[in-house]
């Protein structure tokens, strides 16, 4: 129909199967734009505590449409393509001191640390501790927008680089980050509460980084002594049950597969004088050799991955470091953000978060339609805007947490996550 109303005398320039060929293609393009597509509020899933409903009406963006850019923005795949090519557009570039924090299996973790830019609304020293995606670093566009967003809203930021992510450091130990390592993080978080002993925590991670963060809070309670909140943005929750998912086709779930294990393939290769060399004792030439011919994270996971921690099988190793299994003991309030269009997640993953948040008073879970994989982009009709609904929500949600903790009923015990029962009794 478009073709014979945009331009009529293409009929008689093109014979049958040409027309069809071009209508196929325009039918293509606007499945993949997914035009027709509604807008809609974030699909929360949450208990009616004084808490939540405090931070929903403080933070309003969780409950407003999410309304990303007319063109593009309802395909997860283009939002996801964009956030891998681009990360951000017009990513600033915040000013930020390197530690280095030596492990006692010789390692050395890297962190960036950046300053505020402003005084917090609360009054209070605040720090938001960061575990970005998959081999990412302080470096990427997405982590630098958000960090420059963070400070000149009066955040300190602490900004991890997974270990052998940063392309300029050369790894000091045969070991790199995996999937659900908390060694890394928690030296970062033990630094800055030596370093600032009044100051409070935001834990924020994206992605593998949500998996690193929500395991690294539950493993241990004293874990949480500090914590304000967590938030995490678009992780998968079990490895174990995205194994299979993460194979299949749809969605082109396979061939995002493909491309990250190309990119881990770099990563590691980048650093296999280290990994692979004489003082390797968990490394042997054949995993080398099967390192070259994967084509899936599962393959990579399974031959090199594993090893670093000495599980015995790939099923042994997605069991014990993913966050499932830790992230019931989370105490302090918690916001997990998963998109309904991420190519990447399956939506049977979802129902993880879900029922957490039927079951756990602080908890809530929320849903967009669109956004992708650490995409929400947000603009009027083709151009994204700098910052994203992403960045304003976690933002939003941090400024809410420090609002109820200067504010909060006395009755409270410390820490955010006190729950209402605690006022029914100091009342009786």
């Amino acid at each position: 129909c478009w073709v014979y109303t945009v331009a009529p005398e293409m009929p008689a320039m093109f014979d049958g199967m040409k027309l069809a060929a071009v209508a196929t293609v325009l039918y293509v393009i606007v499945r993949c734009l997914n035009l027709k597509s509604p807008t809609a509020p974030p699909d929360l899933t949450y208990q009616d505590t004084a808490l939540n409903l405090f931070l929903l009406k403080s933070c309003p963006i969780l409950t407003k449409e999410y309304i990303p850019p007319l063109l593009w923005g309802k395909s997860g795949h283009l939002q996801t393509a964009l956030y891998g090519k681009l990360g951000r557009v017009s990513s600033p570039h915040p000013f930020g001191l390197r530690k280095y924090l030596p492990m006692q299996d010789g390692a050395t973790a890297t962190f960036d640390l950046f300053e505020p830019l402003a005084g917090h609304q609360s009054g209070e020293d605040v720090t938001t501790v960061i575990c970005p995606g998959i081999g990412n670093h302080s470096e990427k566009h997405y982590i630098r927008t958000f960090v420059d967003y963070s400070q000149k809203q009066g955040y300190r930021c602490a900004v991890l680089n997974h270990l052998g992510a940063l392309p300029n450091i050369e790894l000091t130990s045969p070991r790199m980050f995996t999937y659900g390592c908390t060694w890394e993080f928690a030296a970062m978080v033990g630094f800055i509460k030596k370093t600032y002993p009044q100051t409070k925590l935001i834990v924020v991670g994206f992605s593998l980084g949500g998996n690193i963060v929500c395991k690294f809070l539950g493993e241990n309670r004293t874990n949480q002594e500090r914590v304000l909140c967590c938030v995490s943005v678009c992780q998968g929750y079990s490895a174990l049950r995205a194994q299979e998912t993460f194979l299949q086709w749809d969605q082109c779930r396979r061939f995002y597969n493909f491309l990250m294990a190309d990119n881990m393939k770099k990563i590691i290769l980048s650093h296999r004088s280290v990994l692979f060399g004489v003082g390797s004792t968990k490394m042997v030439d054949t995993d080398l050799s099967r390192l070259y011919t994967a084509t899936s994270l599962m393959q990579i996971d399974d031959n090199i991955m594993r090893k670093f921690h000495g599980h015995n099988s790939l099923k042994e190793y997605y069991e014990k470091e993913s966050c499932v299994h830790y992230i019931h003991n989370i105490n302090v309030p918690l916001l997990l953000v998963n998109s309904g269009d991420d190519p990447l997640v399956h939506n049977s993953l979802l129902t993880i978060p879900r029922t957490l948040a039927e079951k756990k008073e602080n908890v809530i879970f929320a849903l967009t339609l669109h956004g992708g994989h650490l995409g929400f982009f947000e603009g009027a009709v083709l151009f994204p805007q700098p910052l994203t609904w992403m960045d304003k929500v976690i933002v939003g949600y941090a400024n809410a947490i420090c609002q109820w903790e200067k504010q909060k009923p006395p009755c409270q015990s410390q820490g955010a996550h006190s729950s209402e029962t605690k006022c029914q009794d100091s009342k009786s």
